[in-house]
């Protein structure tokens, strides 16, 4: 039997060590050396598809349903103010009185031109009934007899002309009562008691505004205003009762209204300067929360993506040219860069459209210590806020 001498052993023992070594080397990634710093830690979310519903939203402004100016149609000096300013008036309700006893008499004198003409007209028709037997008899002439038919016609329209005056008296008469033309708010007074107002006048007295319902005026592009309608069409759009797309609001102050309303395509040619096209919303406003003026955001839903993509915000970022980019991390921990598309933010998310799919771990904390082609040691990080718009599921 051959005898291994203790030199032999320990040679053996290193060659065995380095072709291990080697083998080491030559497999997966390298590992770190002695002294080297491990791969910075970073946060990641892997994507998976959910359910949001797809809103469009659009920005816009509130205007009055309904603006009428209160103006005088008579002249005298303004009596009396029957309202505070700032209530809540009813149509027909009366908001001021005119001095009345010039309007009182003129009534009172086309009366008497009424009655006057009436009876010259009775007078004239028994004459034409007295002139008919004498000309049957030839005792007058038929020229005279149509002189008095004439005479009688000519009577006729004189009471016509009377009763039309006294009518018109009796309107100015009630003109001196000057009422609420429509139902709504009104201002302040715009002129006192004791001031001589005229007919036609250019200055309003008040000015009622009518805020239940409220439009909504929203101005967006018409290319976009097509895609609308064709959604709408295809029935993509929720819809109201009346076939209208239905539209809820969400306030300045991030709260949502709470009445849905119904949006009107009432723009009927694009602006030249702007390319744009006027879209109406009608929602009603019992409280009369929203006032004119007011900025709001139009919301519509266009249904539920059911594979939707939703990324943190803090994950997305843009280069120089604008374009939204995110950093994953791939199977080998290695960080690589997508660009991406986005649709629209939910909440603190983006809906992503293209550059990224289910499965892909985005870096969502530690990005300012990593760039593409860097190794890094990914970790669950925690995203707390829920997604706006995504349901549970």
């Amino acid at each position: 039997m051959r005898t291994i001498r203790p030199n032999s052993l320990l040679k053996t023992a290193l060659l065995l060590a380095v072709v291990l070594a080697t083998a080491g080397c030559g497999s997966g990634e390298a590992q770190p050396k002695p002294g080297e710093r491990p791969p910075p830690q970073v946060g990641v979310v892997e994507l998976q598809p959910r359910p949001v519903e797809r809103i469009t939203k659009l920005p816009g402004r509130t205007s009055p349903y309904r603006v009428a100016q209160v103006r005088p149609q008579v002249t005298g000096i303004l009596q009396k103010r029957q309202f505070q300013a700032g209530a809540q008036v009813e149509a027909g309700q009366t908001l001021y009185r005119i001095d009345s006893k010039r309007y009182r008499a003129a009534v009172e004198r086309a009366k008497a031109d009424l009655a006057e003409a009436r009876a010259s007209l009775d007078t004239a028709r028994k004459q034409v009934a007295r002139f008919e037997k004498l000309v049957e008899k030839n005792a007058v002439s038929r020229q005279e007899y149509d002189d008095v038919r004439a005479a009688y016609q000519e009577q006729k329209a004189r009471v016509q002309s009377a009763e039309a005056a006294l009518k018109t008296a009796r309107i100015d008469l009630a003109y001196t009562t000057v009422d609420a033309p429509i139902t709504g708010r009104v201002s302040q007074s715009y002129i006192t008691e004791g001031a001589l107002v005229t007919a036609n006048q250019s200055s309003a007295l008040a000015r009622i505004t009518q805020l239940d319902p409220i439009y909504v005026d929203i101005q967006r592009p018409a290319t976009e205003v097509l895609r609308l309608k064709r959604a709408l069409q295809r029935g993509e759009l929720e819809e109201t009762n009346s076939g209208k797309a239905r539209v809820r609001l969400r306030l300045d102050d991030g709260t949502t209204y709470e009445h849905a309303g119904k949006l009107a395509f009432s723009g009927v040619t694009v602006d030249q300067g702007t390319g744009t096209v006027t879209l109406r919303a009608v929602l009603p406003n019992p409280d009369h929360h929203l006032m004119p003026g007011m900025f709001v955001r139009a919301r519509l839903r266009l249904g539920t993506d059911h594979k939707a993509l939703l990324v943190p915000q803090q994950g997305v970022t843009r280069n120089r040219r604008g374009e939204a980019t995110a950093l994953v991390v791939n199977g080998k921990d290695r960080v690589a860069q997508r660009k991406l598309e986005v649709r629209e933010a939910r909440g603190s998310f983006w809906v992503v459209e293209k550059g990224l799919k289910a499965g892909d771990r985005v870096i969502v904390s530690g990005l300012q210590k990593v760039k593409p082609g860097a190794r890094v040691k990914p970790v669950v990080a925690e995203i707390p806020n829920k997604p706006e718009g995504a349901e549970h599921g």
